[in-house]
C-alpha cells in the first residue's frame, strides 16, 4: 500500500504500519532531486555510469551527504506529515542529511552483508564497534528506519528485503532485556523466530520512501539486475524517549506496535 504527495496517511495505512511494520510513500520527494543527488553519488563512487567495466565491486558504501538535494529530499511536507502521524508531533528531530548509501552494483559476487538484522540505535561499551551497538524495547534514540530510493528499483535490483510484521516479534524479544536491551549481534542471533513471516521487497521509482518501524527485520541481497541501486537508509531520531505507559493514552503508532508485540508474548 502506498500514498502520494497529495495525501496524509489514511487510517488504513497507519493500521498497516502497526500490523506490518512499514508504509511506502510514492513521490515522497521529487524525481528531480533524486537525479541531482544521483549525479553527486556517481562521482563519489569513482565509477562511470556508462561503463559497467568500472563497476568492480558488489557494494560501495558512501555516507554523510548533506548537500541541497539530500537535505531537501528528507524535508518534504508529505514526509514531515507522515513523521508527525507515525512518531508524534514534536517527538522527532529534523534531519538535514541522508547518512549512509550502500550503492549496490550488478555482480555475481556475494556482497557479504545480506544477513537479516535490526538496525541498532545507541552505542554499547565501545562506541567505535558497530556490532556492539544496542537496541532496547523503547527504541532509544531511533524513531524510524527510512529507505530513500534515489534510483528506480525493481525486484532484480537488490531491493531491501523486509519481513512483514517482524517488528512485533522483535518487541517480544527485547521486552525481557529491559533498558539495557541487546547488542546488534545478540539480537541478530535470535531472529530465526521471524523466519516464517512473509517477505516484501522495497521496490519503487526514484523518489519513493519506505518508513519503517525501528524494530523491522530486513536484509540486503545480491544485485541480479542491470542498473546500480542507489538508496539511503537513515534513521529518524527522537527528541524525547518513546513511552509505553501514557496516562492520556496518546500513543504514537510506533509505540502502539511495541505495546501490541509485548501483549502477544507467548
Amino acid at each position: 500500500m502506498a500514498v502520494t504527495t497529495s495525501s496524509r496517511l489514511s487510517d488504513a495505512q497507519v493500521e498497516q504500519f502497526i500490523r506490518e511494520g512499514f508504509v511506502r510513500i510514492d513521490e515522497a520527494f521529487p524525481r528531480e532531486l533524486a537525479e541531482e543527488g544521483l549525479a553527486i553519488l556517481w562521482r563519489e563512487t569513482g565509477c562511470d555510469p556508462n561503463a559497467p567495466s568500472t563497476w568492480t565491486r558488489p557494494v560501495i558504501r558512501l555516507g554523510g551527504y548533506a548537500q541541497a538535494p539530500f537535505a531537501q529530499a528528507v524535508n518534504t511536507p508529505v514526509l514531515h506529515a507522515a513523521f508527525d502521524q507515525l512518531v508524534g508531533k514534536g517527538r522527532w528531530a529534523p534531519r538535514f542529511s541522508l547518512g549512509t548509501f550502500p550503492v549496490r552494483f550488478p555482480s555475481p559476487e556475494d556482497p557479504g552483508d545480506a544477513g537479516w538484522h535490526v538496525d541498532a540505535s545507541f552505542p554499547g561499551e565501545d562506541p567505535n564497534d558497530f556490532f556492539s551497538y544496542r537496541i532496547n524495547v523503547h527504541s532509544r534514540e531511533r524513531a524510524l528506519l527510512m529507505l530513500f530510493l534515489f534510483s528506480d528499483v525493481g525486484e532484480h535490483d537488490a531491493p531491501t528485503r523486509i519481513r512483514r510484521g517482524s517488528h512485533l516479534d522483535v518487541a517480544r524479544l527485547l521486552g525481557p532485556a529491559g533498558e539495557a536491551g541487546m547488542t546488534f549481534m545478540e539480537l541478530a542471533g535470535k531472529l530465526d523466530v521471524t523466519a516464517t513471516r512473509p517477505e516484501a521487497l522495497a521496490t519503487g521509482s526514484a523518489g519513493t520512501v519506505y518508513l519503517c518501524h525501528p524494530f523491522l527485520v530486513h536484509a540486503a541481497q545480491p544485485h541480479r539486475g542491470t542498473t546500480p541501486r542507489f538508496m539511503a537508509q537513515p534513521p529518524l531520531h527522537l527528541t524525547e524517549p518513546f513511552r509505553l505507559e501514557r496516562e492520556d493514552g496518546g500513543y504514537s503508532p510506533v509505540e502502539f506496535a511495541i505495546k501490541q508485540g509485548l501483549r502477544e508474548r507467548a
